[in-house]
């Protein structure tokens, strides 16, 4: 296990616990909305940000944790990686999550990401394409998605993770440090 992709709704803590799994395994974390989202919130093309993960990936030799949810370069993805850690949380909590993430981005003004100048606006955040309408939307969708995944034939070779509570992130965690 030192190909892992981290799958869950938006605010689920993908990133999060990607990055702290990457430090534990002392691979390289691969944030996919950092390679995704270029400056002013513009979209890379379909090609470069598939040119752009293929290259992340080929660099490196130790493994990696990756976190993300994108449809576009998903067959890429499940092809390099022995292990899917799926955060399945109510929309309860996902929906907490993103609105108190959501808030202090607005606030606080800070870059989201480190190849970008992107920032959370209210303006945005108020319109139809809000994240915390995103998480609405999407939170069903992708608990269909990933169960049919996990069921499927052509992923068996994949080692599926289904976590249902935060507590169980801790305690993978906790079992899962370096001796």
């Amino acid at each position: 296990m030192n190909k892992i992709m981290v799958v869950g709704t938006a605010a689920s803590g993908k990133t999060t616990f990607a990055r702290k799994l990457a430090v534990q395994l002392q691979v390289d974390h691969i944030e996919l909305d950092n390679l995704f989202w270029l400056d002013n919130w513009t979209e890379s093309s379909s090609i470069e940000f598939q040119e752009k993960f293929i290259n992340r990936v080929r660099s490196m030799n130790k493994g990696f944790v990756i976190d993300g949810n994108y449809s576009l370069i998903q067959n890429l993805i499940l092809s390099e990686i022995d292990t899917v850690m799926w955060l399945d949380f109510s929309l309860r909590v996902n929906l907490y999550r993103v609105i108190k993430r959501s808030l202090y981005r607005v606030i606080s003004q800070k870059k989201i990401w480190k190849n970008s100048n992107n920032r959370e606006h209210w303006a945005k955040l108020l319109s139809k394409d809000s994240i915390i309408l995103w998480v609405v939307q999407t939170h069903g969708k992708n608990r269909l998605k990933y169960l049919q995944m996990m069921n499927a034939t052509q992923y068996h070779h994949i080692k599926w993770l289904h976590f249902h509570k935060t507590e169980q992130l801790d305690e993978f965690l906790k079992h899962h440090s370096p001796k």
